[in-house]
């Protein structure tokens, strides 16, 4: 194929895009394809390769408009103000070639599609070096007092994540979840009825704690072994309930979650999962220990909390497992472990629901997709639904989006419970209606006709829990408990009147 004039185009003519168009050049005595470009932001030809050139060539057609555009952005970046760099040649970990990075001080989103700003403390960026000789500087000006910079520079308040270590609040993050406006520790010590310096007592990480702020002992599971309590002392313990009402009980849940919140119980869990044809039954193993303290402190950042505060929160709200060990006479209780969300602590359990809700979305979103109802009480995972060739899937999907959250699942605790024999969830039978199962019943019926009969079988406190377990039933199922409550309250009446 010839191109214009008669010109053959050279052999390299593939590499151009199409659209383009070939023509000759007749420039110095010489003959060579061009190509124009109509697709580039500026246009541009292209040369072939020749002898002295052994790769195509692109020129810009306007090189002075080129020039000058390149001189006016090379003067705006002489006047605009340049952002702070921090030297990170000689921290550990860091990649070889890295000398430096620049830190973004524009006030965006601290990640992608995310509306929690990244706002830096000045105080705590990278300050530039002086050119001046050393016998004209100036002194240098104070900017932290001894007492903050101690607290900023604490163990407590290490972390290796440089991106988040000078973070500042975002009062419109805050303000969009309806949470404290704390921006720093004394708004939050005045908040508790504290001294910053009492809050600093209860939220420092010690590796040899004289005295600890929780007492530890072991319950007995149903399921065999025991289960660790760690309770805190009546200080702490203060503290963490006026937490709880101030801030834990504000923080988000998802409609999923049916445990620890208000107007939820074990019967709106089940509620869902009434007359279903099969139910699956999951268990998060080791649910409150994978809730760790990085976990807890970057989920107050996200709501909007600055570093200092939200490490301060996370601090408050978890405990080490410690080991005492007795070293010259006096005994230390030493850390063998992260500090995690202890059970015994009032603000673990919403601190559980608030780090799930990305679970429970995910959760949710692909049960409904599959026609399936799902719900959580703690760390029970319930999914339901009419097609039983889709428990695979269902086990299969679940499991992948745990271990995606950072949990793991307990295979010795899965059920799937078909229509045939009994279902219950979270201690409900939900084969057709909500309620107890029939012993249970049966039980409670016997236990309420031998008070009637004799209504000095039972002291105050044997009534006190047969009229508990009474009420339980009605919160389940008001007409299986209806018959039963009128029996006992003409009891307890005959028993008043005698």
């Amino acid at each position: 194929m010839s191109g214009p004039g008669g010109l053959q185009p050279a052999a390299h003519a593939a590499v151009f895009r199409r659209g383009g168009k070939l023509r000759v050049s007749r420039r110095h005595g010489s003959q060579r394809t061009q190509r124009w470009e109509a697709t580039s932001p500026m246009p541009c030809k292209w040369f072939p390769a020749g002898p002295g050139h052994p790769r195509p060539r692109r020129r810009p057609l306007n090189d002075r408009g080129s020039s000058l555009v390149s001189l006016v952005a090379w003067l705006q970046s002489l006047f605009r103000p340049r952002p702070p760099v921090r030297d990170i040649s000689e921290l550990t970990g860091a990649d070889p070639g890295d000398v430096s990075e620049r830190i973004d001080t524009s006030g965006g989103p601290l990640k992608p599609q995310h509306l929690r700003r990244a706002l830096r403390d000045p105080r705590l960026l990278p300050k530039p070096k002086s050119r001046a000789p050393v016998w004209s500087r100036r002194k240098k000006p104070k900017i932290l007092e001894r007492s903050e910079a101690d607290r900023l520079f604490s163990a407590t308040m290490r972390t290796r994540d440089r991106s988040i270590r000078d973070l500042l609040a975002d009062p419109d993050q805050l303000a969009r979840y309806q949470l404290p406006a704390w921006e720093t520790e004394p708004q939050l010590a005045e908040a508790l009825g504290l001294s910053v310096g009492m809050l600093r007592h209860f939220s420092i990480h010690r590796q040899r704690e004289t005295t600890p702020h929780y007492v530890t002992f072991a319950i007995p599971k149903r399921s065999g072994g025991q289960r660790l309590i760690h309770a805190p002392k009546r200080r702490l313990k203060a503290i963490q309930r006026r937490l709880q009402e101030l801030l834990v009980s504000r923080l988000p849940t998802s409609p999923a979650a049916h445990g620890f919140l208000p107007h939820r119980s074990v019967a709106t869990n089940a509620a869902p999962h009434v007359g279903q044809a099969v139910v699956i039954k999951l268990d998060l193993q080791d649910c409150f220990p994978s809730i760790h303290f990085g976990r807890v402190r970057g989920l107050f950042i996200s709501l909007g909390y600055g570093y200092q505060v939200a490490t301060t929160l996370a601090a408050l709200m978890t405990e080490s497992p410690r080991q005492p060990v007795e070293v010259g006479g006096q005994v230390f209780h030493v850390p063998v472990g992260p500090r995690v969300c202890v059970q015994g602590a009032p603000t673990s359990p919403g601190l559980c629901n608030a780090i799930l809700l990305r679970l429970d979305r995910r959760l949710a979103g692909f049960a409904r997709k599959q026609g399936f109802a799902y719900t959580r009480y703690a760390d029970d995972l319930t999914f339901s639904g009419d097609d039983p060739d889709k428990i695979k899937l269902v086990l299969a999907i679940t499991a992948r989006i745990v271990r995606e959250e950072g949990f793991v699942l307990n295979r010795d605790k899965t059920r799937v419970l078909r229509r045939s024999r009994r279902q219950t969830v979270t201690g409900v039978v939900v084969n057709q209606t909500a309620g107890l199962s029939r012993r249970e019943r049966r039980r409670l019926r016997a236990a309420v006709h031998q008070f009637a009969r004799s209504p000095g079988s039972l002291d105050a406190k044997g009534v006190q829990r047969l009229g508990g377990k009474l009420a339980y039933l009605r919160m389940l199922n008001g007409d299986q408990a209806a018959p039963l409550l009128a029996e006992f309250q003409q009891a307890r009446q005959a028993r008043s009147g005698a």
